[in-house]
């Protein structure tokens, strides 16, 4: 039995019928464009309509070309955000030390102008570190006997004095402040020549001077100057300013206040200075009375 074809699958034109008819519609389609440019609107439309598929078939490929981009460049500006960090840290080190370095030249060279015009020998010393009492205030420096200094020297700044050298090793030497407790220091008023004394009250705490009458002539302001009663301190160096006087009625002293001139912790070169001259002796009784008989 013969099987028969349906209606709906009816066979159009031969195959080599609809290859010859597509060849031809192609050559004569592409030489009227390229000729006439017969399909360039149709090529528009076309674009046109197919564009939002391009662009959803493309997206994914871009975004994440993009995420790539912007994930390498936070990396490469992390990087270089680090790198500059890290300059910076170097170069905010080295003005510091420049700065230290600038301050300890200035420091030398005042230090130097004022050993250069000072009447009396000197030699030039570095503060290591403080003492081990906490409790005390004192410094030990690198200039010890090897270096000539002896207890007793007196230690200054260019502002004033500084203390006083009471115990010396070969190599270093340790300096007892004048704010150290109960040191005592023979000073006189600068503008009324008055004489008394300043006492340390410990480290971080102002001078202080005691036992004057409440009329005595001392005014906030006054520089207090070493008088050389002592024969320790050579008179006439800058000690320290007064900064209060307080008179109380019940007391028979007033309280009166003194900031060190020098200062105090807030150097690394000092000077010590060679003792001054002896004094001449005290005279003795019986030679006074043997001398007063007739």
């Amino acid at each position: 039995m013969q099987a028969t074809q349906p209606a709906f699958f009816k066979q159009g034109p031969k195959p080599l019928t609809r290859l010859l008819i597509f060849s031809t519609l192609s050559i004569v389609l592409m030489v009227g464009d390229a000729h006439y440019a017969m399909l360039g609107r149709l090529r528009e439309q076309v674009s046109f309509v197919l564009y939002p598929f391009q662009w959803l078939a493309t997206a994914p490929f871009a975004a994440l070309h993009s995420a790539r981009d912007f994930f390498t460049r936070q990396t490469e500006l992390i990087a270089e955000n680090r790198k500059l960090n890290d300059a910076l840290l170097t170069a905010r080190a080295k003005a510091m030390q420049l700065d230290a370095v600038a301050a300890e030249n200035a420091q030398l060279r005042a230090l130097s102008e004022h050993r250069r015009t000072t009447s009396r020998p000197s030699q030039l010393a570095e503060i290591l570190y403080n003492g081990r009492d906490p409790f005390s205030a004192k410094l030990i420096v690198d200039s010890g006997e090897q270096r000539g200094t002896r207890p007793g020297k007196i230690v200054v700044d260019t502002s004033g004095v500084v203390g006083q050298v009471v115990r010396v090793q070969p190599l270093t030497a340790e300096v007892r402040l004048i704010s150290d407790r109960n040191h005592v220091v023979p000073v006189m008023v600068q503008r009324s020549q008055l004489r008394t004394v300043v006492y340390g009250m410990g480290a971080g705490h102002p001078l202080e001077v005691r036992y004057l009458p409440p009329n005595a002539d001392i005014k906030v302001g006054d520089t207090l100057i070493t008088s050389g009663l002592d024969g320790l301190y050579a008179p006439g160096l800058p000690v320290a300013k007064v900064a209060r006087i307080e008179r109380q009625a019940g007391s028979p002293f007033p309280r009166i206040e003194a900031q060190a001139l020098a200062g105090i912790g807030q150097h690394r070169f000092l000077l010590i200075l060679d003792n001054p001259a002896a004094p001449a002796p005290y005279p003795d009784a019986s030679a006074v009375a043997a001398k007063r008989a007739p």
